[in-house]
């Protein structure tokens, strides 16, 4: 038989939910406490060092650079969820700074323990690093309001033509999925100026098209009136191109490291993702 319990305050409680409220206080305590010693030789590496080496690239809403010279370095919800890896592994956190065309080949190196600024989950990318996934994006595709080979189009396949110039970020996540989606159109792989999107490439004349993250497209299109969004209903916030998972990568063969980055990524999925609604919104 079983008999209820009295709290402190002498409220009854049953022995089924004080023992359902224990389990859940333990899986919490579980998903924090990092790998034991010889568990991980990552980890092991991480406590020796003192410092948990992040690869950081200016990435909004994710992250995003302070150049202020005041408060932190870097914020958004990537930021976070690498300051609380540091801190359960009791170490400092320290940005190692990469561009988007060298942050795989710097992970894959060696130079950093993880990749947190962020990463679009390729299937390219999969072959060689694993992920610690937190979010998801699509894009909307971009070009100038008085340009009629972009204004004219009706369906994605009106970009792939010979005619048409496609300009993308060298190295970033849309880089292949343009490639493949795309393969008739004429592709302009340029380096990253530190915008969020190729614009230059695209006001210059230079470009008819070009990928951007949804949830960046109506801060642009504000700022630059020439500009035109496909799809265009909804501010494009409904689209579903190129719709990918997001996050923190990895390298190879470190199951144990990869559980528990992925442990506490779960445990902070509400705050998280809260923290880039609040980030997508105060874009400029």
């Amino acid at each position: 038989m079983s008999f209820p319990l009295k709290s402190s305050r002498g409220c009854t409680w049953p022995r089924a939910v004080l023992a359902a409220v224990v389990v859940g206080v333990s899986t919490g305590a579980s998903a924090q406490t990092p790998p034991a010693p010889g568990a991980s030789a990552r980890v092991d590496a991480i406590r020796k060092a003192g410092a948990l080496r992040v690869g950081v690239v200016n990435n909004p809403p994710w992250l995003a650079q302070n150049t202020s010279g005041m408060g932190e370095p870097w914020s958004g919800p990537s930021w976070t969820l690498g300051k609380e890896f540091a801190k359960l592994l009791g170490v400092r956190i320290q940005p190692v700074a990469v561009s988007h065309e060298t942050k795989v080949p710097a992970l894959v190196a060696n130079q950093m323990d993880i990749m947190i600024g962020p990463l679009n989950e390729t299937a390219e990318r999969a072959k060689i690093i694993d992920f610690v996934t937190f979010s998801s994006t699509g894009v909307c595709m971009f070009g100038r309001a008085d340009n009629p080979k972009f204004t004219g189009a009706q369906t994605l396949d009106d970009f792939n033509k010979p005619e048409i110039t496609m300009a993308y970020f060298s190295g970033a996540g849309e880089e292949p999925l343009v490639r493949q989606r795309f393969p008739n159109a004429k592709m302009r792989g340029v380096a990253n100026s530190g915008s969020v999107a190729p614009i230059e490439e695209v006001l210059a004349g230079r470009s008819d098209v070009a990928p951007i993250n949804r949830m960046l497209w109506p801060n642009i299109s504000k700022k630059l009136k020439g500009l035109a969004a496909f799809p265009k209903e909804n501010d494009c916030q409904d689209s579903n191109i190129f719709q990918i998972d997001t996050g923190m990568g990895v390298a190879k063969d470190q199951q144990v490291y990869l559980d528990w980055l992925r442990s506490v990524a779960r445990r902070m999925q509400s705050a998280l993702t809260e923290e880039e609604q609040r980030a997508t919104r105060s874009l400029r």
